[in-house]
């Protein structure tokens, strides 16, 4: 009570808000998206397999492992039995057997690799016997004799031109050939061979010398040998009704070999986005498994027996399972194709049952089988694009408005012709948009205008293109399939039409530099957000989205790229073109080079660079970049040099590059890359605004990079000063 007899009004505390009211909210919410939790379990298992591939080291996994199992066991033993607590700890769990099981994989396919290049005769078993067509080739997978010394797979080609007959699976063979190691990335963020190779067993890859001798037919038999017989056999049917790309491509549809497209027709199909139609995958197994089921539900229900007394539906999607089984066969079993074949598996099971045909359950189901089996699947290219699209697809048309705009009503033909069209718009755009960061990743390219080209190619595979091929092939079974094959041909040349048409309009590619995986990993996670949650939160995905997508954007092109053996160096010049030291480099060099530096155009000689000066032997050339000149020294011949000039301009340079081991005399400024530094560190990227250096083998313990490395010494790099230096 105050002075004056009047009660003071007293001050009531801060409302401060609960502890735990945060974690209620987090509780309601997962409540509220309780349906759609268990499609994070193939994430949680990706994100596992994912730490084998990017922890570089054995203690890391093993730490790995043991943080995963503790933080889960104690989730689910701390937890309030809340959704959050098992979302975290088996979350945790999941993850921990993804890696275990990465690892596990890595090891169960191990074998022997090549220690180095040798040229060596041989005998051995064809394996797979791939023609390509379009580069004069054929690629063989041989098994080699046990007396050869050799690894139990060796990947070699051969020109076509002069092959003998009967170079078939199971055919025994005899050749000399020089052999090398799998190749890994040639620089930082190029295609690693060497891992791919060592989870298919494939110990050596190389081309034969000399004629290759059949010495003995194939005297195996069984299912898996006819079924690779009759596969090559289709293959060349096709190639021989239709020629050139038209006839590559519509084998492609059929068998999924597409060696006989030309590497032009290839390039456009990539540049114009419908490069997927190249990989069977969703959409043929899909076309193919509807056309089944609609020919038996129409034979079947001539009969008014049939009709009214047995369960058609069901006997029409037992006949799609085996279409669909038999096409995965056919075309070599793919990751794309095994992955859309369980899908759809999954879907007529879901329809026998009188379920929903397409859901992301179903797409998390295929993604959870092809990771338990493969786990090495998950960081290529084939099974990022196929889940993305799929996933894309599927959340897009589960949403509520976009369903609403899409179903089906009555209305005018142009109306609905009008609605299609949109609709098949919006999916093309959200499809490109989530399969651009991948190409850009992979690749370092993505297209511009795919959404609007399929448009017109997605319906014309499907219901011109795969119809008339199918039928072209029954036909020909009583020798009337010309006329059809002719309509299937004109379907195709269409194809290729619009996809030279559409890669050809200017800025059809946007190119790129190597992305950080960080951004990669940022935009991936915040697609996911996106994609797999139902309620407003998902927005939230949209922030590392952003974030990633300006971290790739502003990461600047390297300005020097060196390839693993030393022998190709481009520099990136100002205005932004590519000059290679040696500028007869082949086609794969040149592409390898231009994707790495993010440079689309034609790369031209280091001559021709102001500021570079270039003999028969070396080049030398001085790079301005953030008001400093750097000079670069880079041979080009192996021919001995004058030893007291040599360490003069050794001394004289800043970088020295050579695919040779130079003298211990030779010591530049800041960077010495010979013959025994590239060894240990594989291909090199820098960038001279701020001595950033990436390499391709730096602390990298994995079982295939360990075998493309051969024992050498560090790399010293020195400051511009030559006070101090860091190790590589």
């Amino acid at each position: 009570m105050g002075a004056e007899g009047k009660w003071a009004p007293r001050r009531l505390p801060p409302v401060r808000p609960r502890p735990d009211a945060a974690w209620h909210t987090i509780e309601h919410w997962l409540e509220t998206e309780r349906d759609q939790i268990g499609l994070w379990l193939p994430v949680a298992l990706g994100v596992g397999i994912g730490l084998y591939f990017g922890l570089g080291q054995r203690g890391m996994w093993l730490a790995a492992l043991a943080l995963l199992g503790g933080a889960g066991t104690a989730a689910l033993a701390v937890g309030r039995g809340g959704r959050v607590a098992s979302l975290l700890g088996w979350g945790a769990l999941v993850a921990m057997l993804g890696l275990g099981l990465a690892w596990g994989r890595s090891e169960r396919v191990a074998a022997p690799v090549l220690a180095r290049p040798m040229v060596v005769p041989f005998d051995g078993r064809v394996i797979e016997a791939d023609r390509l067509p379009a580069r004069g080739q054929i690629r063989l997978l041989i098994a080699p004799d046990v007396e050869a010394g050799l690894p139990p797979q060796v990947r070699m080609s051969l020109d076509e031109e002069g092959a003998p007959a009967g170079l078939e699976p199971g055919a025994r063979i005899s050749v000399r050939a020089r052999l090398v190691p799998p190749p890994d990335a040639a620089v930082p963020g190029a295609y690693d061979f060497a891992r791919v190779a060592w989870f298919k067993g494939i110990g050596a890859t190389g081309k034969a010398l000399g004629p290759v001798t059949v010495v003995a037919a194939p005297t195996e038999s069984g299912f898996w040998r006819w079924l690779a017989i009759e596969r090559t056999a289709l293959t060349r049917h096709i190639q021989a009704q239709l020629a050139g790309s038209t006839g590559g491509v519509a084998a492609a549809f059929v068998t999924g070999d597409v060696g006989a497209i030309d590497q032009a027709d290839a390039d456009a199909m990539r540049r114009s986005g419908l490069a997927h139609l190249l990989s069977i995958s969703g959409l043929h197994v899909a076309a193919a498994i509807g056309a089944a089921m609609f020919l038996t539900l129409r034979l079947l229900a001539l009969s008014e027996r049939l009709a009214l007394h047995w369960p058609l539906h069901l006997i029409a999607a037992g006949v799609g399972a085996l279409a669909g089984i038999a096409y995965t066969l056919l075309s070599g079993a793919e990751v794309p194709t095994v992955r859309s074949c369980v899908a759809a598996l999954v879907v007529l099971a879901g329809l026998a049952l009188g379920r929903e045909a397409m859901t992301l359950r179903l797409v998390a189901v295929g993604a959870l089988v092809v990771l338990l089996v493969r786990p090495e699947a998950l960081v290529g290219p084939s099974f990022q694009l196929s889940f993305a699209a799929v996933t894309a697809i599927v959340a897009l048309h589960d949403h509520p408005r976009i369903r609403a705009f899409a179903q089906k009503r009555d209305e005018g033909l142009a109306r609905r012709l009008a609605r299609e069209i949109a609709s098949l718009l919006l999916t093309g755009i959200v499809v490109e948009a989530t399969l651009a960061p991948i190409g850009l990743y992979h690749f370092h390219k993505s297209g511009l205008y795919g959404a609007f080209a399929n448009i017109v190619a997605i319906p014309l595979t499907t219901f011109v293109v795969m119809p008339a091929e199918a039928l072209a092939l029954l036909a020909d079974l009583i020798g009337l399939g010309a006329p059809v094959w002719w309509v299937a041909g004109q379907g195709l040349a269409l194809l290729l039409w619009l996809a030279r048409t559409v890669s050809a309009l200017p800025g059809s590619v946007t190119a790129l530099p190597s992305m950080p995986p960080g951004a990669f990993l940022a935009m991936v996670a915040g697609g996911l957000w996106i994609l797999l949650w139902r309620t407003r939160a998902r927005r939230l995905g949209f922030v590392p989205l952003a974030l990633g997508a300006l971290w790739a954007l502003l990461t600047p092109a390297p300005d020097l790229l060196v390839t693993s053996d030393g022998r190709h160096l481009a520099i990136r010049a100002p205005d932004g073109r590519l000059h290679l030291l040696r500028p007869r480099a082949g086609d794969y060099v040149r592409d390898v080079l231009g994707t790495g530096a993010g440079v689309e155009e034609e790369a031209i000689d280091l001559g021709a660079m102001p500021g570079a000066r270039c003999s028969v032997d070396a080049c030398v050339a001085a790079i301005r970049r953030s008001g400093r000149t750097w000079h670069l020294l880079a041979l080009r011949s192996r021919y001995r040099l004058d030893w007291a000039r040599l360490t003069q301009v050794c001394g004289w340079a800043d970088i020295v590059v050579a695919d040779r081991r130079l003298p211990r005399g030779c010591v530049p400024k800041w960077l010495k890359l010979d013959a025994p530094a590239l060894r240990a560190t594989g291909g090199v990227a820098i960038l001279l605004s701020d001595g950033t250096v990436r390499t391709t083998r730096a602390q990298d313990r994995h079982p295939w990079a360990l075998t493309a490395r051969q024992p050498a010494p560090a790399i010293r790099i020195r400051s511009r000063g030559g006070n101090r230096g860091n190790t590589i």
